[in-house]
């Protein structure tokens, strides 16, 4: 006797493939702009360019790492999208680009609806916030590949900028003043030494409170990685914002020197700022060297902006203005010879 197997006898269920794909197309809806051409379920996603002289085309493509173990332990998915969509946002604004649209990749070993549509809701909402459409994406029921209760996300982001207001760095020269932005909490990074620490050498829980903070343990980690695209483009307006860079896997150290010319160097005061009691709780239980804990961490740190010395006071008066409270961490500096691209004093 033929036994007959269905695809969900494999493990994948198309009816609750169609039940997240339903509320999906709602949350990607109110997510349009007047650029989007198609309705979710098309083949590919179209977008039509705003008019301009000379568009440049800007993409980026990223996920959250392992905060997402965060997610699955706390059953809290409703806040992951949006540090996926403000994360992209922030690596393209930095080079001048307005984002335009937003295409997602969800798999998973079991589909749920329900944490799908939790996952795609944050997502509408960053991408709502920062007038950016989310015109299609793929969700992926996969059996086998994923731990039961798990899933795998991604984003890729395009944006337009004027070519020639287009953020290189190239005009970044000794003397320029290094403008701060605070994070909010680990954004989407160094969450694989943060678990260690937290889980197996700490043996804390989710649901601990903290005596540094006095705030529940998950409440911290799950802190949404807010995106900069406001305050950044309120100063590439005034063109005084020579460079910008997004502080996240790498720190300061590893993502500053992406800005700056060949022969220049970043010198960070590290008194300038009081690091956030995470970040020194998670060395002093580790003993993490400090290089380590920089590189590794962006220490409450989210962004940096490069203004010239003569318009820094006015760039903080601005940003102020836009409930923005920033701070002067540090100066540009000709490289010494032997030294590193961040030199911290």
């Amino acid at each position: 006797m033929v036994t007959t197997i269905s695809y969900s006898d494999a493990g994948v269920n198309i009816d609750e493939a169609d039940r997240a794909v339903s509320a999906i197309r709602k949350m990607a809806k109110s997510t349009f702009t007047k650029g989007v051409l198609t309705e979710i379920g098309s083949f590919g996603g179209m977008f039509q360019l705003p008019k301009m002289k000379q568009p440049v085309l800007v993409s980026s493509v990223d996920g959250v790492g392992t905060k997402l173990k965060i997610a699955f332990a706390t059953g809290r998915h409703d806040t992951i999208g949006e540090d996926l969509v403000n994360h992209c946002v922030n690596d393209i604004a930095v080079q001048g680009a307005k984002p335009l649209f937003f295409l997602d990749y969800m798999a998973t070993g079991k589909l749920e609806a329900k944490v799908a549509a939790q996952v795609i809701s944050g997502m509408a909402r960053g991408c709502r916030a920062n007038g950016c459409a989310l015109i299609g994406g793929e969700t992926a029921e996969m059996p086998g590949m994923y731990l039961d209760g798990e899933y795998d996300l991604a984003g890729t982001i395009v944006g337009v900028v004027e070519k020639s207001q287009i953020i290189t760095g190239a005009k970044v020269k000794a003397g320029d003043v290094l403008l701060a932005l605070g994070s909010t909490g680990l954004h989407t990074n160094g969450y694989s030494l943060a678990r260690k620490l937290l889980f197996d050498v700490a043996q804390l829980k989710p649901e601990s409170r903290l005596a540094e903070t006095g705030s529940i343990l998950a409440d911290e980690l799950l802190q949404v990685h807010r995106s900069y695209l406001k305050p950044l483009t309120l100063l590439a307006k005034s063109g005084n914002l020579v460079a910008a860079a997004h502080i996240t896997g790498g720190g300061i150290t590893d993502n500053l020197p992406r800005v700056l010319p060949k022969g220049m160097a970043a010198a960070i005061d590290t008194n300038s700022w009081q690091v956030p009691p995470l970040f020194q709780m998670l060395q002093k239980i580790g003993q993490v060297p400090d290089d380590d804990w920089r590189r590794t961490f962006n220490l409450g740190v989210g962004m940096i902006f490069v203004i010239p010395k003569a318009k820094a006071n006015a760039a903080v008066r601005s940003l102020k203005r836009a409930g923005e409270k920033s701070w002067v961490i540090g100066e540009i500096v000709p490289q010494r010879r032997g030294k590193g691209r961040v030199e911290y004093r």
